[in-house]
């Protein structure tokens, strides 16, 4: 962990903003998005955790005259699902926009992003799912990111952590109701702790 932190404080030594880097940890939950947003998260019984590692290189800056930042970014996951499967890895790409929300010398952001999603094998909990429902599995899905961070820099007045976000988020994958591979069910929330670096 103290080898993250250097990196980030490295980071910041540039100025321009326009690279962002993310690392998440976070588990499984039985509940479904809605549920999630709700704050009622509720645990699986199997307890499934994934790490993963986003970078995201900024697009616009302020768009429509607004708070609003647009990211195009890439990221690798490893979903540790030893007690029943081999371990899972996920790639993504997505594009997600920020809502800054400043006050006081203070930065919260709120994100939300959106794109694809492909697994090295179907996540065992999407197949359990899918067992219930009777519907369609598929490593292709949809991706959304749902996130809300702070700058821990700028909250502690520390300028070597400006730009750096600690947080939460949700990683969703879905068939959309069956539009994506007609997976109409399935599909698999984690809720993670984030921390991103703007350089």
């Amino acid at each position: 962990m103290k080898y993250l932190l250097l990196l980030f404080l490295a980071l910041g030594l540039s100025a321009d903003n326009d690279y962002s880097l993310r690392v998440t940890h976070g588990k499984v939950t039985k509940s479904n998005l809605g549920e999630v947003l709700l704050l009622d998260i509720r645990s699986h019984k199997h307890d499934f955790k994934v790490t993963s590692l986003d970078a995201g290189y900024l697009l616009k800056k302020e768009a429509f005259d607004l708070p609003l930042d647009f990211y195009l970014k890439g990221g690798l996951a490893h979903f540790n699902e030893a007690s029943m499967q081999s371990d899972v890895y996920e790639a993504t790409i997505y594009i997600k926009v920020y809502y800054n929300i400043d006050f006081w010398q203070n930065r919260v952001r709120v994100g939300f992003g959106e794109g694809a999603s492909y697994t090295s094998e179907v996540l065992y909990y999407e197949k359990l799912k899918t067992q219930e429902n009777n519907d369609n599995t598929s490593n292709f899905l949809n991706y959304l990111d749902l996130s809300l961070d702070f700058d821990i820099g700028k909250l502690f007045k520390y300028d070597a952590l400006k730009d750096t976000y600690l947080g939460v988020a949700i990683k969703h994958r879905s068939g959309i109701f069956g539009l994506i591979n007609n997976v109409r069910h399935g599909g698999s929330n984690y809720y993670v702790l984030s921390l991103e670096k703007n350089f």
